[in-house]
């Protein structure tokens, strides 16, 4: 039997919480990424301070990146959510989010390989992942009081 439009319906809720779970997932995976390569620097070059500096700076910039920038696209996003009359599962964000997440995983993941046993390309990405990992969580709040 095919399915109908129908049996995609969701509930708002539902799609709240998946937005929440993808978001927060997100940072979760950036962390252990950013740490990974935090490692890998110190295995290269363990005299250094840079790793315990990246940590700073990442959560550093994460944190003014959740409160100027991801805060308000999470709030977007759940007012987006409200407004939609018949709700589908695949609604929880825009087709472009989908489009520029799938673009983010690929230009990661070839900045993370690009990286290897280059000391200071292992500090930069790990800067960047634990930034916006720190972003992601810290404005995953937004998902969660609603």
């Amino acid at each position: 039997m095919l399915n109908t439009p129908q049996s995609f319906a969701t509930s708002t809720r539902t799609l709240k919480m998946l937005a929440a779970f993808v978001w927060i997932l997100g940072g979760i995976i950036l962390i252990l990424k950013g740490s990974s390569l935090l490692v890998e620097a110190d295995a290269v070059n363990p005299n250094s301070n840079w790793p315990y500096l990246a940590i700073i700076l990442g959560i550093t910039i994460g944190s003014i990146k959740a409160i100027f920038l991801f805060r308000k696209s999470c709030k977007n996003n759940l007012n987006r959510i409200n407004t939609l009359i018949q709700p589908k599962i695949w609604q929880f964000y825009r087709s472009g989010f989908f489009i520029a997440l799938i673009a983010m995983i690929i230009v990661g993941s070839m900045l993370s390989k690009i990286a290897h046993g280059n000391y200071t390309l292992l500090i930069s990405v790990a800067i960047i992942d634990i930034s916006i990992a720190v972003a992601l969580l810290g404005s995953s709040y937004i998902f969660l009081k609603r």
